[in-house]
């Protein structure tokens, strides 16, 4: 029986929210329609990870988050180590702050479980996986070394077994982390390693799904329990959110599915003007739910940004929306939308703004006609 005015009851039935309100929403919370004068550490730690998997992605998803951002901002940040770079969501490597690697490493490293050594399986067969740990922690001891380095003492400790294969065993148990001059602007060749601990100088710690929940909610939310597992990598979590739903709004997008957000965040206005933006391959902007509705118009368009396995094409936005996709090349950044645009003016404005970022500066923008 009600004894007075619950202020959440209507959030309880599932308010339905429109697209444009999801959309607009979800490029506020990521830093993508405000000009926020954040810092490089607080906005990597806003979107809890950032996409590093091609080397300069993360300088160009920082460019269009962060008026003014410049390169030297990112490498500054990861030489005094308050950014760090290693494996975490989805296993792939990832952009996020000191502090909050020490929490989310060890919970998606749980989470994930074995996933991503079945094509090493073979190799290691035989051998405990415990051990490897040991043997590489015992290698890395006050040390950073590239990969084949790291692959050539494990070859060394388990004679007559695949150096690689090792290495990579050894970094999907370890909490490695990736030190400069490994993941700067430009940089190729070999990755370096060190343990995690070392180098950010604190010991990692415990956390729970309700932390991982509430920072992906401030980064991505309104969201389903399958959208946290595909934008985390880790499964079963579909539990962990049902427990937390007396804490949580509850809203119904237009095709009813249930989302859920944080009780003290606020929707956006759906009508809010959104600017021309373009964004680097794998941003998580297009990776981070298991309906992309909310940011590619439909399953034609999504087609053309990832159009095979493990590739996701560097895109733009128009009106909020993921418009068409560019690519730079030899003398040229090509600008490729998926249907005539209705003002080809801000897109050439802004890709005008990237060649510079790029350091392309004798490159044209090239606008493809559909």
């Amino acid at each position: 029986m009600r004894t007075g005015i619950d202020r959440n009851w209507p959030y309880r039935r599932g308010v339905r929210i429109s697209t444009r309100t999801l959309n607009r929403t979800y490029l506020r919370r990521q830093l993508l329609l405000d000009d926020v004068p954040n810092t490089v550490p607080d906005a990597v730690g806003r979107l809890v990870a950032v996409q590093a998997q091609e080397v300069d992605a993360p300088y160009v998803g920082l460019w269009a988050r962060l008026p003014g951002f410049t390169h030297g901002e990112l490498t500054a940040a990861l030489e005094d180590r308050s950014v760090v770079r290693g494996g975490l969501l989805r296993g792939t490597q990832h952009l996020t702050t000191a502090e909050d690697y020490r929490w989310l490493r060890p919970l998606i490293r749980a989470g994930m479980g074995n996933a991503g050594l079945s094509a090493f399986r073979r190799q290691i067969e035989g051998l405990e996986l415990a051990e490897i740990a040991a043997a590489a922690t015992e290698a890395l001891a006050g040390r950073t070394m590239t990969r084949p380095q790291l692959a050539r003492a494990l070859g060394e400790r388990f004679p007559g077994r695949e150096a690689i294969a090792l290495a990579w065993a050894a970094q999907h148990q370890l909490s490695l982390v990736h030190p400069p001059p490994s993941g700067t602007w430009g940089r190729r060749g070999h990755v370096h390693v060190t343990l995690a601990e070392e180098w950010i100088g604190a010991p990692l710690r415990e956390s729970t799904a309700e932390e991982l929940l509430w920072r992906y909610l401030a980064s991505c939310g309104p969201a389903t329990a399958a959208d946290l597992q595909i934008w985390s990598g880790v499964r079963r979590l579909r539990d962990a959110v049902e427990a937390l739903r007396p804490r949580l709004r509850v809203y119904r997008d237009e095709a009813g599915r249930e989302l859920f957000d944080a009780p003290d965040l606020d929707l956006a206005d759906p009508d809010e003007p959104a600017p021309v933006r373009f964004l680097p391959e794998f941003d998580n902007l297009v990776l981070s739910h298991d309906d992309r509705g909310r940011i590619i118009a439909s399953a034609a368009d999504r087609a053309l940004v990832c159009p095979g396995y493990s590739i996701v094409r560097p895109t733009f936005l128009v009106d909020g929306f993921v418009a068409g996709t560019w690519s730079a090349e030899p003398g040229r950044l090509v600008v490729a939308p998926f249907r005539p645009l209705a003002d080809p003016a801000p897109v050439h404005a802004e890709a005008l703004r990237l060649l510079e970022f790029l350091r392309l500066t004798d490159a044209e923008v090239v606008l493809e006609e559909r």
